[in-house]
This record gives structure tokens, C-alpha cells and sequence, in this order.
């Protein structure tokens, strides 16, 4: 045991904390020549990284610094290596930090890092649509962004003339720039041409050509939790490919065109200098499977407020906040997950009557026996499979079927139960409020009575059928 989970140390490291709770420096076990090596880690007053040092008998060896946004989304590094140089004197050898840093920039659409870019290249991640899973990397070289650099028409004028357009001009000329691109002149700008004594086709003479950059595109395999297996590129050859272990330590690498895919665990960023992933509120250490510093929302998030999800295999923690079970909701669907959906996936079906069919064999007879509602969303994920999420337990008469949401999958229906027969209620029937939930969310409906009916219907409350196939014993189903 620890004090306060805090590991003091390990086979290759010993650990110091703050009175934060926050890994502040790892002096490193293994004797090697020169001496071990010393990580410090220091933080803003929102307990975000932002300087790391790493030193060996007193020299800095590497060093970086992290940028963040008002949203505590990690912007950029600047990273300064080391290297050996000679005195002009007396020909000793020496380590010196580099005065250029290595930067990187970053860019996001919410919490999903999309864009990479250092001085070199840009790296693009397009993602399974609702998830943290990485569909697409698109990587395009920074000299062939440069020849993509063009002036327009209003620029090129001003530049060549040595003038300054007022902004009304300039909004002119790039509104006709816009449609001779489009090859859709419109007449106000026609006759705004032969008023100047011009013609399109010398306008269009005079617009600098547009470049596309080569890109190189690579498709990722991802195992079940979204975690990059492979980068396949366009002849269908992986020209990546790495092993993990149940914790996203790299265990083995195959780059042989050394590329950088630094994409771990949903929503991770591998970081070179330090070895730790980036988890957009906190940084993960893979090598102890835990996060450096403590859960931003204290004691709220557990009793371990470094843990990862305990079980990595099947749970994720894309923001570093709070495992989700995305394995096993039915929105991974591609790669890997094929083969290990029918062990840690919802159970799929070809139409949405039998998925609610399913669900509800499985709560009618608790429901009765609590006389509780129950109630669960059915989806449809990217394969047009349908599944059930897992009911939650509501009130005697009320549910929320929305309180089980659709991972990164399209809401079909809700399916819900009415528990046992009550006085005064008409228990077998969908009631005004099931229709009404229906028609604000536009979805289909389906109902488990007391009396064993399954019953579907419309947002309008247009009843489909009412089929007798459940039970009306009260009993406890074992899932």
C-alpha cells in the first residue's frame, strides 16, 4: 500500500509528489554511464504540465514547455535537445541545449485533437464519426503547404500597384475573384468589367493558379477500444504497425518509414521527450498505468484519484476524467472489434424489433417484480446493425430511456416497461407521456406491459402490433 496512492516506487524508479498530489520528480534506478537520469515536472496553478526537465549529474540533457488554451486544451510545445560540442580552447568535450527548439502546434474540433504540425509537416486525424476512434490520417509535407500559398486577385493588385484598396473594393474584387472561379459571372459584374474596359477571360489571366499539395493518406486499424494497431496506406500495406500491452505501452514498433504516429489510447498523444501520453486534463503514464496527477474533480471521481480505468481492455478514458465502456456499446464496429463484439459488445441485430424484443425479455419480469420502469435507447450503429443500450431502473410510473444514450450510433427507438398492474393506470397501453417523449425525439417507441404484450409504435402514437411474448413472472433476470 501507498500512502494517498501514491507510488513512492518501483522496479525502475523512485517517485516524489507535491502537497498536490502531483509527480513533481522520477529519479531513474538503472546505473549507467554518466548516472541515472532525473525527470522534473513542474505545473501552472490549474495543475497543467508545463515545463519538464530531464538531467543527468546536474546537466539538463532535455527540455520542454507546454502551451495551453482558455479551455485547458494543449495547443503547443517547444522542445530544446541537447548536444555535444568542443571548447574552441580547450577541445573538452561538452553537452549543450540547443537555442532552437523543436515546436509543435495543435488543433481541435472539441475535445478531438485533429491537426499535428511542426516545422516539417501536418498531420490531419479524421475520426469515426462521435467517438475518439482515428479513421484517417492525412499527412501533407510543410514544402508542399508553401506552394499552396497564394495571393488573391485583391493582394496581387495592391502589392503590384503599391497601393491600399479601401475594404468596400477589396470585397468587390474578391467577390469576382469568387465567381470566375466558380465560372458563374454574374451580370452586375460584367458590366462592372466593361465599365473598366475589361474583359473576364484578362481578369482571369491575372489570378494566380491554384495548388493542391500531395498528401499522403493512411487508414487506421484500431483495435476494439480505438487504440492504432496499424497505418494501412492506399495499395493496402501497413507502412505501421505496433504491439501493446493492456495498458497502451508500446511493447514493439515496425516504422520503417519512420513515421509519427504518436495516437494511443482514445484521445492520447504520445509525447517523445517525456514518454507520457497527453489526455487532454491530465498525462498518463503508461508505464504504471495511472495518470501523473490527481482527478481534477477530487474524491467525486473515486477513491484512487489516479486510476485508470481498471480494466483497460474493455473501458476507455478519452478525456481523462472518466472511464467510458465504449467497447462495449456498439459504436465500435470496425477492425478488430468485429471479431471481439460478440464477447464485450451489446448483442447485434438486423432490425430494430427484435433488438427491442431482446431487451425487454430481459426486464419484464424485474420490472414486475419492483414494480419499477425500466427503460433503454435501441441504436443503430454504422453497419445498420441494431442494439440495445442497458436499461435503467426508473420510478413506479416514470423513466428516462434517454439516461442510457447511444455511443457514437443513431437513436432509433426507446423501449421501456410499466412495471406491475396499478390502480387507476392503464398499464397495458402506451401512455400520453410515452407518445409524447416519442414525438419530441422523433423516434419510434416499444413497450413491455404487465400483461406480457410487446407493443410498437410511432412517434404519433400509431400502434404497429401488439404480440404476446413476454413474461409476466416476476423474476430477476441473470445478465
Amino acid at each position: 500500500m501507498w500512502r494517498d496512492n501514491r507510488i513512492d516506487e518501483d522496479v525502475a524508479y523512485f517517485y516524489h509528489h507535491d502537497a498536490h498530489g502531483r509527480l513533481t520528480e522520477k529519479d531513474e534506478r538503472q546505473i549507467r554511464d554518466g548516472g541515472g537520469y532525473v525527470h522534473h515536472y513542474h505545473y501552472d496553478n490549474r495543475h497543467r504540465l508545463v515545463h519538464y526537465r530531464r538531467e543527468q549529474q546536474g546537466i539538463t540533457l532535455l527540455e520542454s514547455r507546454y502551451l495551453y488554451d482558455p479551455p485547458g486544451r494543449r495547443i503547443g510545445k517547444r522542445v530544446w535537445k541537447s548536444r555535444r560540442t568542443y571548447g574552441e580552447i580547450t577541445g573538452n568535450e561538452y553537452i549543450q541545449l540547443s537555442h532552437t527548439p523543436e515546436v509543435t502546434w495543435y488543433g481541435w474540433d472539441g475535445d478531438r485533437l485533429t491537426t499535428t504540425e511542426t516545422a516539417t509537416q501536418r498531420v490531419q486525424t479524421i475520426y469515426t464519426p462521435g467517438s475518439f476512434t482515428p479513421l484517417i490520417r492525412v499527412e501533407t509535407q510543410t514544402a508542399e503547404l508553401a506552394k499552396a500559398v497564394r495571393r488573391t486577385l485583391a493582394e496581387k493588385f495592391q502589392q503590384e500597384a503599391n497601393v491600399t484598396f479601401p475594404p468596400e473594393l477589396v470585397a468587390m474584387v474578391d467577390n469576382l475573384e469568387a465567381e470566375l472561379q466558380r465560372g458563374e459571372l454574374s451580370a452586375a459584374n460584367r458590366a462592372w468589367l466593361a465599365q473598366c474596359g475589361l474583359t473576364p477571360e484578362q481578369i482571369q489571366n491575372q489570378m494566380e493558379p491554384e495548388y493542391t499539395p500531395e498528401r499522403t493518406i493512411h487508414l487506421y486499424h484500431c483495435d476494439h477500444r480505438g487504440l492504432p494497431l496499424a497505418l494501412v496506406n492506399a495499395e493496402g500495406k501497413a507502412d505501421w504497425s505496433a504491439e501493446y500491452d493492456a495498458w497502451g505501452d508500446v511493447l514493439s514498433e515496425n516504422n520503417p518509414h519512420n513515421m509519427k504516429q504518436l495516437i494511443r489510447l482514445p484521445g492520447q498523444q504520445y509525447d517523445e521527450e517525456t514518454g507520457l501520453y497527453y489526455n487532454r486534463y491530465r498525462y498518463y503514464d503508461p508505464l504504471q498505468g495511472r495518470y501523473i496527477t490527481q482527478d481534477p474533480i477530487g474524491g467525486a471521481g473515486g477513491w484512487n484519484l489516479y486510476q485508470y480505468p481498471l480494466n483497460p481492455v474493455s473501458k476507455i478514458d478519452p478525456l481523462g476524467l472518466s472511464a467510458w465502456s465504449d467497447a462495449k456499446s456498439g459504436a465500435c464496429t470496425e477492425g478488430i472489434c468485429l471479431l471481439f463484439s460478440p464477447f464485450i459488445g451489446p448483442e447485434k441485430f438486423s432490425d430494430p424489433d427484435t433488438a427491442a424484443l431482446d431487451a425487454l425479455k430481459k426486464i419484464n419480469g424485474q420490472s414486475i417484480c419492483e414494480d419499477k420502469e425500466f427503460a433503454g435507447l435501441i441504436c443503430m450503429d454504422n453497419k445498420k446493425n441494431y442494439f440495445a443500450t442497458e436499461a435503467n431502473r426508473g420510478e413506479e410510473h416514470e423513466s428516462s430511456p434517454f439516461d442510457s444514450p447511444c455511443p457514437g450510433s443513431t437513436v432509433i427507438a426507446t423501449y421501456h416497461t410499466h412495471g406491475a398492474y396499478s390502480f387507476g393506470y392503464a398499464d397495458d397501453f402506451f401512455s400520453k407521456r410515452d407518445v409524447g417523449v416519442y414525438e419530441y425525439n422523433n423516434v419510434l417507441g416499444y413497450l413491455g406491459t404487465p400483461g406480457g404484450e410487446f407493443k410498437k409504435t410511432d412517434k404519433s402514437g400509431k400502434e404497429f402490433f401488439s404480440k404476446k411474448e413476454l413474461t409476466t413472472v416476476c423474476r430477476i433476470h441473470a445478465n
